[in-house]
């Protein structure tokens, strides 16, 4: 049940509070003096989307409030599935900044609105004007009959299924067409694979291919220098290395006259260590450095067929034809195990279907049993409200395969007066007739959806008179099981309330502002009066507003 709801800084609200108690409660006001507006502001608490534009100081941020009872075990469970902090009364909030952002919270726990919309939907339904058009939606018939004959676990449970049904249907499509691509691709990706690995690039190969074939194009030349240097320094009959021998010896004979003389012969010594090194490397170099005109040219081949790959897979060096290399081996790979995948998958799916068509089968048995038993407690309900030769025919036929709610489809067939045919409610209703079949069909629903709280925007549009006082008694057996709230514009429905609310505008010089307040009896008896009057009640239409709230 809804306890509380504060509204601030939306539309043409500044700020204000309303507390619903038990029963039937009834909003009356002049058009355009806002009722709607806190419906609507009900409804972002709800989880609707949120809009900037419906603040009233767009430096501000706008805050609604609302406070449900939520003593139900299913709220304790979902509660605490969803970590959020349970208490028996609970507080959904929801913000919008001047920004546009908006957040929600329940209970001062920050919630997504999925979260809010699941809350929602166990704890109020509200009818807007234009929701009155639904019911010529199938899914809105179906969801009445489903809601009558107690399939409503079922239906979850078929929801659920049909939901992993269509993602495993798609995933399976998106295979199929994943290995119907690949077999087009198949056998080009197994020849550029063998050319891959008949060549076997190592990382950094061309740079070293490079290297090596300049060396080897230039052998004759690099082996005459190191034969040069060679023969000068250690072969040549007045050599480096003799030289630097009898300078060594030399500077020894005057070592004992000087210390740095000492000095010079360690330093004569190690360039002479050194230069032997360097001989007998320069020696190992000249040996290694023999022209090979067959090893050239298998290097030549080598590296061009690494630049015609380069050039086909479109790439600026060997390293990518290495992860190129890569990619088509663990395409090939993953490719392997596609089949396997998909018949795995489609034994999934197939058994999903299996037991989808067996909950269908049963949606549609509790359907069929409940369609006449339907049709006939709404006609009874739409005699009451002044309908007495009212027809409904509900048909279901099946349907050649599954869809969101089953194995069915459902036409409400609909007349209102004696002799006309039963045709689609679309073409042949009134907007009072519409509403009063709404309310009927709401009032049934109430009964089996156990819902808290059932807030109607103008039910009684198209009504008057004698209907009018029949709707608002309606409405008064409706409030005993759930509480009720009504927008209306009918004294007669007003006159059945237990709670009154009354809006109206205050205007300053600078902004118009909508505000809501709770009548007593002699103020609810004359606005009842000025409804039946038109503004300005005599002491008949007070006396007749009396009779009406007795």
């Amino acid at each position: 049940m809804l306890k509380r709801l504060s509204i601030s800084n939306y539309a043409l609200i500044d700020k204000t509070e309303i507390l619903p108690g038990h029963g039937l409660s009834i909003i009356t006001g002049e058009t355009g003096s806002g009722k709607s507006i806190m419906l609507d502001a009900l409804g972002l608490v709800a989880g609707q989307r949120a809009d900037v534009s419906a603040l009233q100081d767009k430096s501000k941020k706008c805050v609604i409030e609302a406070e449900f009872e939520t003593v139900e075990n299913w709220f304790k469970d979902f509660f605490s599935e969803n970590d959020l902090d349970y208490s028996e009364v609970s507080i959904f909030r929801r913000e919008i900044n001047p920004n546009g952002n908006s957040r929600a919270f329940v209970n001062d726990t920050p919630v997504n609105l999925s979260i809010l919309k699941i809350l929602a939907s166990q704890l109020i339904d509200i009818h807007s004007q234009h929701q009155t058009l639904e019911i010529n939606q199938s899914l809105f018939q179906i969801n009445v009959l489903d809601s009558f004959c107690g399939n409503q676990k079922l239906r979850d449970e078929y929801s659920l299924k049909f939901n992993a049904y269509r993602q495993k249907i798609k995933l399976l499509e998106e295979l199929k067409q994943k290995a119907q691509q690949f077999n087009q691709e198949k056998d080009y990706l197994n020849f550029l694979f063998s050319e891959l690995e008949e060549l076997k690039i190592k990382e950094n190969e061309e740079g070293e291919l490079e290297t090596e074939i300049n060396q080897l194009s230039h052998a004759e030349e690099i082996q005459n220098s190191l034969q040069k240097v060679f023969f000068f320094i250690g072969e040549e009959e007045n050599n480096v290395l003799i030289k630097l021998n009898e300078s060594k010896n030399l500077i020894s004979t005057i070592v004992k006259f000087k210390q740095e003389f000492s000095e010079l012969k360690s330093r004569i010594d190690s360039v002479y260590i050194e230069l032997k090194d360097i001989k007998a490397t320069l020696e190992k170099e000249s040996e290694s450095f023999v022209y090979d005109p067959l090893k050239l040219d298998e290097l030549n081949l080598r590296m061009s067929l690494i630049q015609k790959l380069k050039k086909k897979h479109a790439v600026l060096d060997s390293n990518q034809l290495i992860e190129i290399y890569s990619e088509i081996e663990l395409k090939l790979s993953e490719s392997s195990g596609l089949d396997v995948e998909i018949d795995n998958l489609s034994k999934e799916t197939k058994k999903l279907e299996q037991d989808l068509n067996k909950l269908a089968l049963e949606l549609s048995k509790k359907r069929k049993s409940s369609t006449s038993l339907l049709s006939k407690n709404i006609v009874e309900l739409l005699v009451d409200l002044g309908m007495p030769s009212s027809e409904l025919i509900i048909e279901l036929s099946s349907l050649p395969e599954l869809n969101s709610t089953g194995l069915d489809t459902i036409k409400f067939l609909f007349s209102a007066n004696k002799g006309m045919p039963a045709q689609n409610i679309s073409s042949i209703a009134s907007g009072g007739e519409l509403s009063r079949l709404m309310l009927a069909i709401k009032y049934i629903s109430s009964l089996h959806q156990g819902l808290p709280t059932i807030i109607f925007d103008e039910i009684d549009t198209g009504v008057s008179g004698e209907v009018a006082y029949k709707v608002g008694l309606m409405l008064q057996k409706m409030s005993k099981t759930t509480q009720l709230i009504a927008i209306t514009h009918l004294p007669q429905i007003a006159g059945k309330a237990e709670n009154h609310y009354f809006v109206y505008k205050e205007s300053d010089n600078q902004k118009t502002n909508s505000k809501i307040k709770q009548l007593s009896q002699e103020e609810r008896v004359i606005e009842i009066a000025k409804m039946l009057s038109n503004g300005n009640p005599g002491q008949a239409a007070i006396l007749n507003a009396k009779e009406l709230m007795a």
